[in-house]
């Protein structure tokens, strides 16, 4: 684990300290650290938490880490020789960040967790994020009715199966709220996965990198399926959906007399919902990123009250150390029949932007 270093760190931040220090008020510094710009969610969820935290009058700094482990704990560093009183983060690696946190809490830095957990640290205060579990749920359902819908003459079907980024803890909920789904109808012999590949270890997708999907997706058609017929992927995000549907389309998929596998997702981005619209990939799972910034701020406005944030949750999330308190918000299934109502009615995404 690398240990904090206030040389280093110092030389790197001490303009910053300067600057940052003259412009936070007392009380109402937060430093906001978010993984990547390479997804439009989180991109998203930044803009979303500096709006409603300015707007709730506190002085914040974002920074995006850019999926590079070393240069997140260095930001962390910076924004605490700048003086911010909270940390909100969302980890790239949940496991690494425990020495960040020790020097965090001497110096009486509140730390919230966005929508990853942060692991092996008792100085987590709080979690928010949605209920990743039934997130899974929605897409293994989603992904059932649409063999359903797409397939309704076939005695099995064949699918594949994808995992999350195995350094985030959130994966696992996905994959376990899926297979909860799956499983007994695999154990029925209705559902095949074909390659016989299970389990995170196996299935997971380091990073959540598209590429890496692709590339995966294109080893298991041309090993498995030259002779049968893919029938669904589950798809944990949409950034490994479109990467999926990439390599099916690559091999005939969608055209002709070879319909489209049924592809599942998360986190209803643009890409993916033009897909939806376009008949390939058949779902995805909208998370509202403003409704989960509302209720950071409110976790942030209560511990520096001196209060008690608003929980619904104080047993799930075990990070090694401590259960940590956590709120959860609902998640929501999109598909054809819904993705106007839901991301354009509830004014998420603007018409032009889908157009």
């Amino acid at each position: 684990m690398r240990k904090y270093n206030w040389t280093s760190a110092l030389a790197i931040g001490a303009l910053a300290f300067a600057v940052g220090t003259a412009a936070a008020n007392a009380e109402g510094f937060v430093g906001i650290s978010m993984p990547t710009q390479s997804s439009a969610r989180w991109i998203a969820d930044g803009e979303n938490m500096v709006k409603q935290f300015e707007e709730a009058g506190y002085t914040t700094d974002l920074q995006y880490a850019e999926d590079d482990i070393a240069n997140q704990l260095q930001q962390i560093e910076t924004m605490m020789l700048k003086g911010v009183n909270v940390l909100v983060i969302g980890a790239i690696d949940g496991t690494t960040l425990s020495a960040a946190l020790e020097n965090a809490a001497a110096s009486d830095i509140k730390v919230v967790a966005y929508d990853r957990l942060i692991r092996d640290s008792g100085n987590v205060d709080y979690y928010a994020t949605f209920d990743n579990f039934q997130v899974g749920v929605i897409q293994g359902t989603s992904l059932v009715d649409g063999l359903k819908e797409r397939f309704p003459d076939e005695e099995v079907w064949n699918i594949e199966v994808f995992g999350g980024s195995p350094d985030d803890n959130n994966a696992y909920f996905f994959y376990d709220g899926a297979m909860s789904v799956l499983q007994p109808l695999i154990d029925e012999g209705k559902i095949n996965i074909v390659s016989g590949q299970t389990g995170m270890d196996t299935v997971g997708t380091l990073r959540w990198d598209g590429a890496v999907a692709q590339a995966r997706m294109d080893n298991l058609l041309s090993a498995n399926y030259t002779d049968t017929q893919l029938h669904g992927v589950l798809s944990p995000y949409d950034g490994l959906s479109i990467g999926i549907l990439s390599s099916v389309k690559g091999v005939g998929y969608g055209s002709g007399d070879l319909p489209m596998p049924i592809v599942t997702g998360q986190d209803a981005e643009i890409p993916s919902i033009k897909s939806i619209i376009a008949g390939e990939q058949y779902s995805t799972v909208y998370k509202d990123t403003r409704e989960l910034a509302r209720v950071t701020v409110g976790m942030v406005d209560a511990l520096l009250a001196g209060g008690e944030p608003e929980i619904n949750d104080t047993e799930t999330y075990d990070n090694g150390v401590k259960v940590v308190p956590s709120y959860l918000l609902k998640p929501v299934p999109v598909d054809a029949t819904n993705w106007e109502d839901i991301l354009i009615g509830s004014g998420y995404y603007s018409k032009d932007q889908i157009e």
